[in-house]
């Protein structure tokens, strides 16, 4: 059971991280981007404070997989944040994804199932 609540709170990071992301690309794209100029407006967004926010939470949650799953497991798992931020880069930005890209989060994903099936 406590194997299992480690795998949740490893996905709860993943998705933390994505999440995080996904509120800092709205508030650059609210804000224009950032130069020189932009940078403290940035520092200040709100939307970009509630990605700082969830990158803070996500890396505390870190800890604890950390201190429970081993690195050689945990880390490679996190890697699907990668592709799902495809996935939101397709869905919530409208980003056009090229099948290359497709291909290397098919293998990113293959390479998390060797990883976690193995014993």
């Amino acid at each position: 059971m406590d194997s299992m609540v480690s795998y949740v709170l490893l996905l709860l990071n993943i998705l933390m991280l994505v999440s995080g992301q996904a509120f800092f690309k709205l508030g650059l794209e609210k804000i224009g981007g950032v130069t020189l100029a932009t940078a403290w407006k940035a520092l200040f967004s709100p939307t970009i404070i509630i990605g700082l926010f969830l990158y803070v939470v996500a890396t505390l949650i870190w800890f604890v997989v950390l201190s429970r799953l081993p690195l050689s497991i945990a880390y490679p798992i996190q890697s699907l944040a990668y592709v799902l931020g495809i996935f939101l880069a397709v869905l919530m930005f409208h980003e056009s994804v090229s099948p290359m890209k497709w291909i290397g989060a098919i293998i990113i994903v293959i390479g998390v199932l060797f990883i976690a099936v193995d014993k």
